[in-house]
């Protein structure tokens, strides 16, 4: 089994930065992907940003620019750093692990952007 638990998550001013951190632990062997998803209220799960076989990365349109995702592969931990947040990124964010086992979820951390 896979363990991911996130942290960072918190209230945050428009145009304000967070970090957000995914420590991934258990059987994380033969990653192929890793990296996160949100939910805002209302919306279906998004993703983000992931880091993918190779080290490549993917980021949603609408954070390009603005969040970069990042891997520390000797802690087995993700990062996204967030930087000019806006309201529209609130939502709970989820860490997201895919190896030969198939997708692996964390409880998620709650980002609000509000002034």
């Amino acid at each position: 089994q896979v363990q991911l638990v996130e942290s960072g998550g918190g209230l945050v001013q428009p145009g304000g930065s967070l970090r957000l951190s995914c420590a991934a632990s258990g059987s994380i062997f033969s990653t192929t992907a890793i990296g996160w998803y949100r939910r805002a209220p209302g919306k279906q799960r998004e993703m983000v940003a992931t880091i993918i076989t190779g080290g490549n990365t993917n980021y949603a349109d609408s954070v390009k620019g603005r969040f970069t995702i990042s891997r520390d592969n000797a802690k087995n931990t993700v990062y996204l750093q967030m930087n000019s947040l806006r309201p529209e990124d609130t939502a709970l964010y989820y860490c997201y692990l895919r190896n030969i086992g198939g997708p692996s979820w964390g409880q998620g951390t709650q980002v609000t952007v509000s002034s």
